[in-house]
This record gives C-alpha cells, sequence and structure tokens, in this order.
C-alpha cells in the first residue's frame, strides 16, 4: 500500500493547509491518510482507440477501502480482470481530485467486450 501513501501524501498535506495547521504529527497524518483513503473513490479507465485518437473507456468504480486486491497487486487485477492494455486508475476524495495512476499489465483485451460506466 506504500505505492498509494506515495500518491495520497500531497493531497493529506493539502487537506492540514486548509486548515491552516501548523504542526502535524505522524500520527496525525497517518490517521488523516485513513480517513481520506476509506472515503475515495477509485475509477478504473482503459484507454482505446477512438476515430483516430483514444479516449478512455470506464470500465469500474469501488470506495478505496473495499478494493483490497486492486490495491494489493494492481497489475494482477487488471490483468485478471480486464486483460490487457493500458489503465488509469483515477483517485477522488469527494469532489477533489487525488491522483492518478497508470498500469500496463499484458494480455488479451477482456475489456473491450464489456460495457462503459458513466464516470
Amino acid at each position: 500500500m506504500e505505492w498509494v501513501r506515495k500518491l495520497y501524501e500531497p493531497y493529506v498535506w493539502r487537506t492540514f493547509r486548509w486548515e491552516q495547521r501548523q504542526e502535524v504529527t505522524p500520527d496525525a497524518w497517518q490517521e488523516r491518510f485513513e480517513q481520506v483513503f476509506c472515503e475515495s473513490l477509485i475509477t478504473i479507465l482503459v484507454q482505446e482507440p477512438w476515430h483516430g485518437t483514444v479516449r478512455f473507456k470506464g470500465l469500474a468504480r469501488c470506495y478505496a477501502d473495499e478494493a483490497g486486491h486492486l490495491i494489493a497487486d494492481p497489475l494482477v487485477y487488471l490483468s485478471q480482470h480486464y486483460g490487457g492494455g493500458k489503465f488509469k486508475l483515477n483517485f477522488h476524495h469527494g469532489w477533489n481530485f487525488v491522483a492518478t495512476i497508470n498500469f500496463k499489465p499484458q494480455g488479451p483485451e477482456k475489456w473491450q467486450s464489456m460495457p462503459e460506466i458513466d464516470y
């Protein structure tokens, strides 16, 4: 989960600045990270060719605290559920964008026959 912590680090620090907090202990930071992460949504998108360009097709959305296997090993999870391709995970906390990260597992593109979600 260290990769997620690094993604969230700038955002968590920003939440403390919004509150104008000067001193933040490591325990307070960890508590805020866990709170924000548990309240976050993850959107899984895949890049697909579209009329001579590319677009991102939404495949799934879930609460971050329910995405244990995805967080534990994103490449394996994406490969098993969606196959190969260029995937983007977007993390949001409420209306706030937190971060995005890309993964490129190899294999057949199972996602092509899946319906698109609204995102």
